[in-house]
């Protein structure tokens, strides 16, 4: 049985050089340029958000706050019904 065989060693040999560059040589790797590209349906949902700084929605985050602070504010049990069977629906 023979154990080292001179054809194994050359192959490792020839592989083990084939992820160097040669001295002197230096690979230049071209980057490419990223790209964002926005959907039509994105850009629907961001026409329908409200402007964050408007006066009325300021007014009503002031009347929700005060309302959960005083222990006013309630949810409809069915509003609540519905976004949960919305949910499971679209599973």
């Amino acid at each position: 049985m023979r154990i080292q065989e001179p054809n194994r060693t050359g192959m490792i040999n020839a592989y083990s050089k084939t992820g160097q560059t040669p001295v002197g040589k230096e690979r230049k790797v071209s980057m490419g340029k990223d790209e964002v590209n926005i959907s039509a349906e994105a850009l629907e949902m961001l026409k329908q958000v409200e402007d964050p700084d408007s006066p009325a929605r300021q007014e009503k985050i002031q009347r929700l706050k005060k309302q959960v602070e005083e222990g006013t504010y309630r949810v409809p049990s069915d509003k609540i019904a519905d976004k949960i069977l919305s949910f499971w629906r679209k599973l």
